[in-house]
């Protein structure tokens, strides 16, 4: 298990003089130099997905002889695909919903039963104590379900299906097994009381559910259903995910439109318009079939009333209705969210470094998370004795109030907040037109959720952000509206509450356009785009200024190598000769198989060019040669597919079945060389690396800026781009973790670039 050293985690780098080979880091104000090699970044358990298509003379017969009725059969097959994308998405959100109410239900309906049968104060205990029985049972099964038996299950799962999407490779992130854990986890972690959602990890599961039928087979249970093998590649797979992706947007919070947009902002490094369309299909696919089955469930069959799994109710016609001189107050509301979110940001970041120092055996994860569940019961109960805020019966918002520490004919609002699932708190801040919450109940319940969702995000459970902050935000959103209603009495808070859980979630989570349309859909009231646009622009840039997201933080605490939508600002004095590997380790158009395994032994490395001849690579003083002149590029799952199969020059009759169903049947997990079996005598043997490497990789010269090689690893879904000389030499190699060390931040008013560094020790 690696941990992080966090003295070493973040290192600023100034894009003033560059000498060759060096970098100028600033510590403490002031300039040292630091050789380029020693910035060692990234863990080495990620690696990055092969996303270009290799059009080898393979491919090329296969596109000749199956034809034009095959894209014809391909692309149907295409649609059919993100169907059952949508279809199955929607169901999985069906049923994490239907779960959480009728076990919510129950457990809340016990405890209700459990303070009407009490009667007095000094036994308050028993519905205590069985208020803890009720949330640690079901948070203990899913944090021992996440901590020891799928990992990757942990929180909502979007900062890994995001860098997915960006073109690296997550063990385990896509699996049925994942999935289990996840439907399992979610589930337990609302019911438990805790501070998570259930959105954002649909996320997560449609993403699971796009891998797994696209591919036609299931690894976790062994099983090929040999449909769909012309989808086992990166490039393919990736599409699909990005479509589940979406149509998991869509099912949380019935938006399909926001859906796409997610796809696209969030994560995605590729785009055109047929897959927009198909993304959009199965978005609208999700969003019908959970609407369709909840509204039928509700007792409304046909009307389609719930779009989504988070509900956020029918604002009146005048709610989102607005005034010029409430801009500048939306505006003012934003600022707030992005400092909130920062300071979340700030406060999480250091909660999992601590995590990742202190606790990083299953079982301390295990009785953390326990710990957080019983803090969270005890933290609500007591709010609710002692805040006295009894309201009178009749007025309350909220499905199930409680009598808790209040005489009869009155109700505990503040115990009403607590002792329901967090969509219904929403709804609460956002209709309830008698003013049941007064200002110190808003107060209290809002700095106690959002100290609480702090402590729970990164815990060994399945659960999501976006619910704990919009309920937090819709918690100080109303406070603000009801200062405004004092000075306007004609105001309508409901609309605050909105924004101010837009706020809070944007200054969190950073996301503009997507969350825009989300929650226009989520409202379905187009007229209050603008104040949501204001707020959540202002609240992203106040955010910026100081931290990254809260993805991003644990994105880049995991070492994952994200490339960011841009290069680095003032790079172009970068050349490829400064970012490349060094020397290069290549083939020749016809090599040995001992040559090819020893070397595939000796290195990790999963891209090599092939050239004519070779040459001595380095010399003594440091400085490279190059070697022979570029022929093409050979990945190493292509290789130990070769090898596999015996496709050696000395034995012909295994040429005539190799196609590119051979290199399908084993992905997109390839035998690890150490198993593959080589016989002594089969050392000598040849293999031709002509037919089978990719002829026309991505190259550039070896004066090439960073920006332009940044541009188009981003572009294209790169993993590899050869560097050659002037005679078409190979001089080096350029990949995504020699790129992703140069990622720009802009905080406080100050420009550089982290870095961050793994301790082998932890």
């Amino acid at each position: 298990m690696s941990r992080v050293n966090i003295s070493d985690l973040f290192t600023n780098i100034n894009y003033g003089t560059m000498a060759p080979n060096r970098k100028y880091a600033l510590f403490n104000n002031r300039e040292e130099s630091v050789p380029i090699g020693s910035l060692n970044i990234l863990s080495a358990k990620y690696e990055s997905l092969d996303y270009e298509v290799v059009e080898n003379y393979v491919y090329r017969d296969e596109e000749r002889k199956k034809g034009y009725k095959f894209v014809v059969k391909k692309n149907f097959a295409r649609w059919v695909t993100f169907f059952w994308i949508g279809l199955i998405t929607a169901t999985i959100g069906i049923i994490i919903d239907l779960s959480i109410e009728v076990i919510a239900g129950f457990k809340f309906s016990h405890v209700k039963k459990s303070i009407d049968n009490c009667g007095q104060y000094n036994c308050l205990w028993k519905p205590y104590l069985l208020l803890l029985v009720f949330n640690i049972v079901p948070v203990f099964i899913g944090s021992m379900l996440v901590s020891y038996v799928e990992p990757v299950a942990l929180g909502s799962g979007i900062p890994q299906v995001k860098c997915y999407l960006n073109g690296v490779k997550i063990p385990r992130l896509v699996r049925i097994k994942t999935l289990f854990v996840k439907v399992i986890g979610v589930i337990t972690t609302v019911v438990g009381g805790m501070c998570g959602g259930k959105e954002g990890p649909m996320i997560h599961a449609g993403a699971v559910v796009a891998a797994g039928i696209s591919q036609g087979k299931s690894t976790t249970f062994n099983t090929d259903f040999g449909a769909f093998s012309y989808f086992r590649e990166d490039h393919e797979k990736r599409d699909f995910v990005s479509g589940g992706a979406a149509a998991g947007v869509a099912a949380a919070f019935g938006s399909p439109v926001g859906g796409v947009l997610f796809s696209l902002e969030e994560g995605a490094s590729f785009w055109n318009q047929g897959l927009t369309w198909r993304i959009f299909f199965a978005s609208m696919i999700s969003t019908f079939t959970l609407n369709s089955v909840l509204s039928a469930y509700h007792g409304h069959p046909g009307e389609l009333t719930f779009w989504g799994l988070l509900n956020f109710g029918k604002f009146v016609d005048f709610a989102l209705s607005y005034t010029m001189y409430e801009l500048p107050i939306f505006v003012c509301m934003g600022i707030i969210g992005g400092l909130l979110g920062a300071l979340f940001c700030h406060l999480n970041y250091k909660l999992t470094v601590f995590r990742m120092r202190y606790l990083v055996n299953p079982w301390k994860k295990v009785l953390e998370a326990i710990f957080v569940c019983s803090f969270t019961a005890t933290v609500g109960f007591l709010l609710s004795l002692w805040q006295n805020s009894c309201k009178p019966l009749g007025l309350d918002p909220t499905k199930d109030p409680l009598q808790l520490n209040c005489n009869d004919g009155e109700y505990n609002s503040m115990a009403s907040l607590w002792f329901q699932v967090p969509e219904a708190s929403v709804r609460s801040f956002f209709h309830d037109p008698t003013g049941s919450f007064d200002s110190s109940t808003l107060a209290l319940f809002a700095i106690a959720y959002y100290s609480l969702t702090v402590w729970t995000y990164g815990l060994s459970v399945s659960a999501g952000i976006f619910i704990p902050c919009l309920v937090t935000g819709a918690a100080w959103g109303r406070l603000i509206g009801n200062s405004v209603q004092n000075l306007f009495p004609a105001t309508d808070v409901g609309r605050y509450a909105l924004i101010g859980a837009a706020s809070q979630l944007g200054g969190v989570v950073r996301m503009t356009i997507s969350l825009t349309i989300i929650l226009i859909e989520a409202t379905g009231d187009i007229t209050f785009g603008l104040p949501l646009m204001i707020t959540l622009l202002t609240a992203k840039w106040i955010g910026d200024y100081f931290t990254e997201s809260i993805y991003d933080v644990h994105i880049q605490l995991s070492g994952i190598p994200l490339m960011a939508w841009d290069p680095p600002s003032l790079s172009s004095n970068i050349y490829a000769s400064e970012v490349m590997s060094h020397p290069a380790t290549v083939f020749k158009s016809k090599e040995t198989v001992g040559k090819i395994v020893d070397t595939l032994k000796k290195y990790t490395y999963n891209g090599f060019p092939v050239v004519d001849d070779v040459y001595a690579s380095e010399t003594e003083e440091g400085n490279y040669k190059p070697n022979g002149r570029l022929r093409g590029l050979i990945l190493r799952s292509q290789l130990i597919v070769l090898l596999k199969n015996k496709v050696f020059n000395e034995v012909p009759a295994a040429w005539d079945d190799v196609t590119l169903t051979t290199f399908r049947q084993d992905y997109p997990r390839y035998s690890d060389i150490e198993s593959v079996e080589i016989l002594d005598s089969e050392r000598n043997y040849t293999v031709d690396l002509l037919r089978f490497m990719n002829p026309s990789p991505y190259v550039v010269q070896h004066m090439a800026s960073l920006p332009r090689i940044f541009r188009l690893f981003r572009a294209m879904g790169l993993r590899h781009i050869v560097v050659v000389n002037d005679s078409n030499e190979v001089v080096g190699v350029v990949t995504r973790k020699d790129l992703t060390r140069y990622r720009e931040w802009r905080h406080r008013g100050q420009i550089g670039v982290e870095e961050l560094k793994i301790s082998s020790k932890i």
